[in-house]
């Protein structure tokens, strides 16, 4: 087996500053392989639209030509009066078809815009479960949870405001320039483009510099959940402490500089929207003196009159709506980007290039001078070396804070460790697969957290696809059976958020239910029964000797009755192994676990 002394560093820090964020157009880059898998629905959205907007062009030339025709001069004949009603036929049959263009559309696109967000969502969950505890025990729930919600939406946003608003503009906007060159004289055109010119300049100008506020705004608006979040998920901290003002003064306070920061947006937001109305307004005034004087001077008709003002309200009703597209379109490309920088943190815990399958066939666990530290500064073990033979139990004890849980951690490679190795049958667990290592470890935590789920759930989730009877057998041997059987639901119950609707014992007991389905070859128990009363720790700790009987098992504890009967009995402090043999051996050895054992006074239980 290959050597792996030293893994390999993690090449983006957890708790580091964020990398500067990408360009817009590297954000676009990256989104754009998911859209291209729907390549197809693309072009033929595309062409839906050409041919909504070719028809929305043709309205006012339709109009052009009926108000020509309306204008009969005395004697003329009436037959002259079908035309105008086949073009009002026309008119209805363009109208309809711009409408029908733009349902075809949207239809056909949904399915691009829809799949491409749920491959990008999938894959952000996954991304985060494959991340490290480190990452995990450091973020902002809240913060992040908003973070992927506007990521996602920023998706159909993104599609929305370009496919749907800037895209089909810029097709109108040339056909009508076109129209205007051709039909007319060039100064039609030359007042239009240079309107159209000054008008987006403002507004890429405006928007930009009150971009600043807007993201002001949402960073604010995401502390305030994260605040709200974390406090409600401490409630009962917050009422053991009688502290619901002081929780909701720090709310308010976010909430206050979350105000202010909207207050400004949306006066630079009214700036913005005043300046583009007045650009209109003298555009418009510009090409209908240009028109009116057509008419007077007999170069236009009336028709031509009506025409071009029918071709610059239809340009400058989406166009007014630029600014808040814009803005809208640049606030998708930060929240993408977020979500992307997200999707592309590193994996500080990752699979080996070519890692195989654990072969479990011998479940010998041996820890091997091994030394670790979550921050270089503060070393947790050091040069740690046992070996749980396997089908034998080995269990550390000593003093909160010696690393008795790091042992747990690294062997379920939660972390890498800087030197030494961890082996499970002769193989380093950093050149297996994580998938198999951790499906062939069972642990029951100290500080168990359950699904906002059933019971039958909870207990299930050891082992998906488990049935019914395989899950009460689980709860059985668990010792809770007989406590689910006296809940109106059963196994039904919902046990709430984090399982806070159970007492610690029932939550314990649930996981211990959870591990035992599991039924792996290899079991850590990490203070399994310290939630448990001493009667029901007595009770389930045959349960729990039978269910690791036969199997490589690493016992954590604190209350020393409970390894009474381990084959050996490691005691930790400060990261050094002190002393290490059976219960007897170390009481007759007079040092620290004599030591322990004589303060904890507790009466001699069965070992697991």
């Amino acid at each position: 087996m290959r050597s792996l002394a030293h893994p390999p560093p993690a090449s983006v820090a957890p708790g580091a500053a964020a990398a500067a964020p990408r360009s817009d157009a590297a954000t676009l880059r990256r989104l754009f392989p998911y859209l291209w898998q729907y390549k197809w629905r693309v072009f033929a959205a595309l062409a839906f639209m050409i041919g909504a907007k070719v028809a929305n062009v043709g309205v006012p030339v339709l109009l052009k030509n009926l108000v020509d025709r309306m204008t009969l001069k005395p004697g003329d004949p009436a037959v002259l009066l079908v035309v105008p009603v086949a073009l009002l036929v026309a008119y209805g049959l363009l109208r309809f078809s711009t409408s029908l263009f733009t349902e075809l559309r949207e239809l056909v696109f949904a399915k691009a815009t829809e799949g491409a967000s749920r491959s990008i969502s999938l894959e952000v969950f996954r991304h985060l479960h494959a991340l490290s505890l480190r990452f995990h025990l450091e973020r902002q729930t809240g913060g992040m949870t908003r973070d992927i919600e506007r990521g996602t939406q920023a998706v159909h946003s993104l599609i929305s405001y370009s496919l749907y608003s800037i895209v089909p503009t810029l097709i109108e906007l040339s056909l009508v320039l076109g129209i205007l060159a051709v039909k007319f004289d060039a100064w039609f055109a030359v007042i239009t483009g240079i309107a159209l010119v000054i008008y987006i300049g403002f507004t890429v100008t405006v928007t930009e510099w009150r971009t600043q506020y807007r993201k002001m705004m949402n960073e604010l608006g995401s502390k305030a959940q994260s605040r709200a979040i974390d406090s409600l998920l401490n409630y009962e901290t917050v009422k053991y402490f009688n502290n619901e003002d002081f929780e909701a003064r720090r709310y308010d306070e976010n909430l206050e500089r979350y105000r202010r920061a909207a207050v400004r947006s949306q006066t630079t937001l009214s700036l913005l929207n005043t300046g583009q109305q007045l650009l209109i307004a003298l555009s418009l005034v510009a090409m209908l003196w240009r028109a009116t004087q057509g008419v007077v001077d007999g170069r236009m008709t009336l028709g031509d009159l009506v025409m071009v003002n029918a071709f610059m309200i239809q340009l400058y009703i989406p166009l007014n709506f630029l600014g808040v597209i814009y803005r809208e379109i640049k606030q998708n490309l930060v929240d993408l980007d977020k979500m992307f920088a997200l999707l592309e943190r590193e994996r500080e815990v990752a699979d080996a290039p070519g890692a195989q399958p654990l072969d479990t066939h011998d479940a010998t666990v041996r820890f091997e001078n091994v030394r670790f530290a979550y921050e270089p500064a503060r070393p947790i073990l050091h040069g740690v070396s046992f070996e749980i033979p396997a089908g034998k139990t080995v269990a550390v004890v000593g003093p909160s804070g010696s690393g008795k849980s790091t042992l747990a951690r690294l062997l379920y490679r939660f972390y890498d460790i800087q030197e030494g190795h961890i082996r499970i049958g002769g193989q380093d667990i950093r050149a297996v697969s994580q998938a198999s290592l951790r499906q062939a470890i069972g642990i029951v935590p100290q500080d168990t957290v359950l699904f906002n789920d059933t019971i039958a759930y909870n207990i299930a989730y050891g082992r998906p696809g488990a049935t019914h009877e395989e899950v009460v057998a689980a709860a059985r041997a668990a010792r809770i059976d007989g406590f689910i059987a006296g809940l109106p639901l059963g196994y039904e119950t919902v046990v709430g958020e984090r399982g806070l609707k159970l007492s610690g014992g029932e939550k314990q007991r649930v996981a211990i239910a959870r591990t035992l389905l599991k039924d792996p070859p290899i079991m850590i128990f990490d203070e399994a029964t310290s939630a448990l009363d001493s009667a029901n720790e007595r009770a389930i700790q045959a349960e729990l000797a039978s269910a690791s009987r036969n199997k490589t098992t690493l016992v954590i504890a604190h209350r020393l009755s409970t390894v009474v009967d381990a084959h050996e009995i490691l005691v930790l402090e400060a990261g050094v192994v002190v002393e290490r043999g059976t219960h007897a051996q170390l009481l007759a050895l007079g040092g620290r676990y004599a030591q322990m054992w004589a303060l904890q006074k507790f009466d001699a239980a069965p070992m697991l």
